[in-house]
């Protein structure tokens, strides 16, 4: 079949694991919205969801950290954090190896792209995971983008990755949902844990549901370290899911600043066409 659903949002820890923490209001409304993208991956006849995610040191360090990574397992677990500190069971989900292993191939027409067949999921997809299907009865691809050691991947070669992405999709029999998740703006293990610069992230989300190529890829390393914080990097995983829009617009469903969840908590969608 194809791509049929595209969308990004939040997987700070503290999602999950500070839940109480947060004010009731803001949290049960971005609950609601991640559990409104998880109807709307079902109501999209999914068959698999492919999460572009950044990975934490969890799988990948410095003594091999590949620029794209794709899982190819048959099953996966998680969290690898504990699990009353995340606020998530441990659970087992089903892969789809051989769907991992043709997309692979396709990828690998455009862009290099590594692939593993061991990976423990951490909170970058655990989060996502227990909102958008909690019965964890869904078919997960996992995707690293390597967000955290520098050299990073260039923004336009993740624009170029999401286009990858998009063609190996389009080219299987399967009905495949893609999420991007990550920051926006944040600080994680810092001293400036819990800032947020809500006016970076208007105007980048701003730019995303405008699918705003040229405004999407303007932004240095420089700047997104300075704006967004090291955890800003992650825009990288947005923009995959942009490229693989190129041209369709999206919809904001959610956005706001919760400092006890030390993000700007966001869920958003992107049209397939």
């Amino acid at each position: 079949m194809s791509l049929v659903f595209a969308g990004v949002c939040s997987h700070a820890p503290g999602i999950t694991g500070r839940a109480d923490r947060a004010d009731p209001a803001v949290r049960e409304e971005f609950y609601a919205n991640f559990f409104r993208m998880g109807r709307a991956i079902k109501d999209s006849g999914a068959d698999t969801l492919l999460v572009v995610a950044a990975e934490h040191f969890a799988n990948f360090f410095m003594n091999n950290m590949p620029a794209y990574c794709v899982g190819m397992a048959d099953y996966y677990e998680g969290p690898i954090e504990d699990e009353e500190w995340l606020g998530i069971n441990r659970f087992r989900v089903n892969g789809n190896a051989g769907l991992s292993e043709r997309l692979v191939n396709h990828v690998m027409n455009e862009v290099d792209v590594a692939y593993a067949q061991e990976w423990k999921f951490d909170h970058g997809i655990a989060v996502p995971l227990h909102f958008l299907t909690p019965d964890y009865d869904l078919d997960v691809i996992p995707v690293n983008i390597n967000c955290q050691g520098p050299p990073l991947t260039p923004l336009h070669r993740a624009w170029k990755f999401g286009q990858a992405l998009r063609a190996a999709c389009d080219a299987q029999p399967e009905k495949i949902a893609l999420v991007g998740t990550g920051g926006v703006s944040h600080w994680p293990a810092t001293p400036d844990s819990g800032k947020i610069n809500e006016e970076w992230d208007r105007e980048f989300l701003g730019r995303f549901v405008a699918n705003d190529k040229d405004g999407l890829l303007s932004y240095s390393d420089e700047e997104t370290y300075e704006r967004g914080g090291q955890g800003g990097f992650e825009i990288r995983t947005f923009i995959t899911v942009a490229g693989a829009c190129e041209g369709q617009p999206g919809d904001l469903w959610f956005y706001a600043p919760i400092p006890i969840y030390a993000v700007g908590c966001t869920v958003a969608t992107m049209q397939v066409g």
